[in-house]
């Protein structure tokens, strides 16, 4: 229950609505005893068994209340049989639908209550998680399932708004419904009532015993779900590959075992939680069966109760059942909530190790420069940078060459402040990234990268992401900056036209060109071009390196080639390997020294 117990202040500003649920089950729970008590009167009647007096009773003390309602019940009756028994048997059939009628009005009040509170704390707990993912950083993402986070955000917390309903019928309805049960069940007879009061917790302990391992098996469940949710991603991104490959069988070997961990995982659950209802209801009959032998002497032998009053006890007593099941189910509901729970509550406590300091400023602008000092990064134990120091003048374009594995990338993400260094410095304007506010660093920084990242929407929305209030002009011009506005009117619904899950429904080059766009609206201060043309054809990469060259005109540029004749007029060619600066200078420079950068222009030309 401890995570639980954390997911409960997610309740708070629903307390309204759960105030209002105790009340009406309250209500619930006492018009339910009280409507099997009236069939005490009808039972009378059917029965022709009550006394023969039409005195009416006197009220004398609290002590004789009960024997005082008896007596007027009982006068009540008796006067309208002498008059009309016709209309007496109206009045109290009447009586037990009125009673009944109360009883399902409260108990649907109730329900409509907590409806606002299960969906408002499902409402909460999902715009909590998902403002957890947007703000933890990058680094957190390459080490967990993408399945497994989806079914965090979904079945998780399904599973704990369940439980929720399961939680006040455990403290309120079903407890109070008992006890209102219990006492009409004393003012008939305390020595039936014994046998019931015993059942209760015998009961409850054989039910603890079912769910003791009930978390557990339900924490399996909700990984092996997380688990074939990754596959699934895995398996629609990957088709291509897959398909090319010929790894169908692979993936759904891979598919099949997850399931069938999932289906005997679910299998063990849910025996498990399934023996809780017919467990109780069980205890509850063999009670019944004690009462029906115990109660039956009483009527016929001892005559100390009434047969009419003992069938009204019988039914008290097995009114007990329901509640009694409902307890034991959400017994077992919060155990599953709790181990769900746990898995939503492990999320939203993720550290967040890229937090701003408590003083980092807002900074709208570079003035001067980026510096690089003394840098150094590892990832996994593994070196990445050693020791970086490069100073890039506002203004400038410094492209970072190298082969594969030597950093560049690396160094684009530090200065992005999606990862921290573990010692040295990078400062803008001489002010460290720890010390300045990730969401004005970040509105300063473009970045178009190799794999052009596009969401599943319009043209135009695409193109707004960095700049909300952008007119409708001012897209246009930044699509013909990118080379992209011909293509972009051509299509059916020209930039409103939807460009599918990633733009799949897009080439490379139109992909590419829409980052471009995207960047060039948001009009960075910082651009970060990450082997922007690496991927695409001749045709393409003219058009996108002549948007590219219109981007970095007057801004800080950082480029990563891979392609060395895209960065030939750059102010400053960095050559990297293996995480150290080996070269620096321009294009003519470098050449000259006929050293790293010239046998990788060799290398290219061949």
């Amino acid at each position: 229950m401890g995570f639980f117990k954390k997911i409960l202040k997610y309740a708070i500003p629903y307390k309204g609505y759960a105030l209002l649920n105790i009340f009406f089950n309250v209500l619930y729970a006492f018009f339910s005893a009280l409507s099997m008590i009236a069939f005490i009167p009808l039972l009378e009647v059917l029965f022709q068994n009550t006394k023969k007096t039409i005195i009416k009773p006197e009220y004398s003390e609290f002590n004789s209340l009960k024997s005082y309602i008896e007596e007027w019940l009982s006068f009540q009756v008796n006067y309208q049989l002498s008059k009309d028994v016709g209309t007496t048997l109206i009045y109290v059939v009447s009586l037990v639908i009125i009673l009944f009628l109360l009883k399902n009005l409260f108990n649907y009040l109730a329900l409509f209550f907590i409806t606002y509170l299960r969906n408002g704390v499902l409402k909460d707990i999902r715009n909590a998680l998902f403002d957890k993912i947007i703000n933890l950083p990058v680094a957190f993402f390459t080490e967990k399932k993408k399945g497994d986070l989806m079914a965090r955000i979904s079945a998780d917390v399904i599973e704990v708004q369940v439980s929720f309903l399961s939680i006040l019928e455990l403290l309120i309805r079903e407890p109070l419904t008992i006890i209102f049960t219990l006492v009409a069940m004393l003012t008939i007879s305390s020595k039936l009532t014994l046998f019931v009061i015993i059942f209760i917790p015998i009961s409850g302990f054989f039910i603890s015993l079912i769910g003791k391992k009930l978390r557990k098996d339900s924490d399996l469940v909700q990984k092996e779900q997380g688990n074939f949710l990754s596959i699934i991603d895995e398996t629609i991104n990957g088709q291509k590959v897959i398909k090319t490959f010929g790894a169908g069988n692979l993936f759904i070997s891979k598919f099949q075992n997850s399931t069938k961990r999932f289906f005997n995982y679910s299998n063990r659950l849910l025996h498990r939680a399934n023996l809780a209802a017919p467990s109780s209801e069980f205890f509850g009959i063999t009670v019944i069966g004690v009462l029906l032998w115990y109660g039956g002497q009483m009527v016929l032998i001892d005559q100390t109760i009434k047969g009419s009053t003992f069938l009204v006890f019988i039914g008290l007593a097995y009114n007990i059942l329901t509640p009694a099941k409902a307890i034991s189910k959400s017994v077992f509901s919060i155990r599953k909530g709790d181990a769900a729970a746990a898995r939503i509550i492990e999320l939203l406590e993720a550290e967040n190790a890229l937090k701003d300091k408590v003083d980092a400023i807002a900074k709208t602008s570079l003035t001067s420069e980026i510096e690089f000092k003394n840098v150094k990064f590892s990832y996994d134990n593994q070196i990445i940078i050693p020791d970086l120091n490069l100073i890039i003048k506002k203004g400038e374009t410094v492209a970072l060459v190298g082969q594969s594995g030597s950093g560049k990338t690396t160094i684009a993400n530090l200065l992005a402040r999606f990862y921290d260094v573990q010692s040295g410095s990078i400062s803008l304007d001489g002010l460290e990234l720890p010390k300045l506010k990730k969401t004005s660093l970040h509105e300063m920084i473009g970045i178009v990268t190799q794999d052009s990242i596009l969401f599943n929407d319009s043209i135009k929305n695409n193109l707004i992401i960095g700049k909300k209030g952008a007119t409708k002009e001012e897209v246009i011009q930044a699509a013909k900056a990118a080379n992209a506005h011909d293509f972009i009117i051509n299509m059916e619904d020209g930039y409103e036209s939807n460009i599918g899950e990633s733009g799949n429904k897009l080439s490379g080059g139109q992909k590419q060109r829409i980052s471009i766009a995207r960047a060039i609206l948001k009009n960075p201060q910082i651009l970060i071009l990450d082997e922007a043309t690496s991927s695409l054809d001749t045709k393409s990469e003219k058009l996108v390196q002549e948007a590219l060259e219109f981007i970095m005109k007057g801004r800080t540029a950082i480029v990563i080639a891979h392609r060395l004749s895209t960065i030939q007029k750059a102010n400053l060619i960095v050559v990297m390997q293996n995480g150290e600066i080996v070269e620096k200078g321009s294009h003519d420079q470098l050449l000259s020294k006929k050293e790293a950068y010239y046998n990788l222009v060799q290398l290219q030309q061949i």
